[in-house]
């Protein structure tokens, strides 16, 4: 009879308040990341409150802006490609699906693109943007190929569904920094 007996109130309260701080933790995280993308919007119009003057002087930097000649079209180049860097980024490491790994070439293109928004002395710098990408695309491309055979290769031979492979191939860490040390 003491073998049918319920596991002592003791385990079960610490189990619960674990299982409640993971939770409590992943709502936390979810609602972050929310409120960021939904910022988005504001965080790209902020180039408005930038003066039109070709030198806007702040408290931690000065920004001039030699190439644009006007300070808030700077900032609105430069935003206009930050936005969608940082939505990416989002979506990359909170991506579970088994193709996330190409989000890194659009990661890289826009990356590459703020580098020239910034260097305002090339005039025509996105002219060849994607000679610089190619040598990315080459190993990303043929990885994410070899992925989807062995997946296709795995439906085959072992009749599991496509929903099921996904989530075999899909990497589940416990958190963002250990999925950034995944790549590290």
């Amino acid at each position: 009879m003491d073998k049918l007996k319920p596991k002592s109130t003791k385990e079960s309260l610490k189990s619960e308040r674990t299982d409640n701080k993971d939770s409590n933790k992943s709502i936390l995280i979810g609602s972050i990341i929310a409120t960021f993308i939904a910022s988005t919007p504001f965080i790209f119009y902020l180039y408005e409150y930038v003066p039109q003057t070709e030198t806007w002087d702040m408290y931690l930097f000065v920004y001039k802006s030699s190439f644009y000649k006007d300070s808030q079209v700077g900032i609105w180049s430069i935003l206009m490609k930050l936005v969608p860097l940082l939505l990416l980024f989002v979506w990359f490491f909170t991506c579970r699906h088994w193709w996330y790994h190409a989000l890194l070439v659009p990661i890289a293109m826009y990356s590459y693109q703020i580098f020239g928004a910034i260097n305002e002395d090339m005039v025509f710098f996105d002219e060849f943007q994607l000679l610089y990408l190619v040598p990315l695309m080459a190993i990303i491309i043929p990885s994410i190929y070899l992925i989807r055979a062995r997946m296709f290769n795995k439906i085959n031979d072992a009749n599991k569904t496509m929903q099921e492979l996904e989530e075999e191939f899909t990497v589940k860490p416990k958190g963002v920094w250990a999925q950034v040390k995944q790549y590290f």
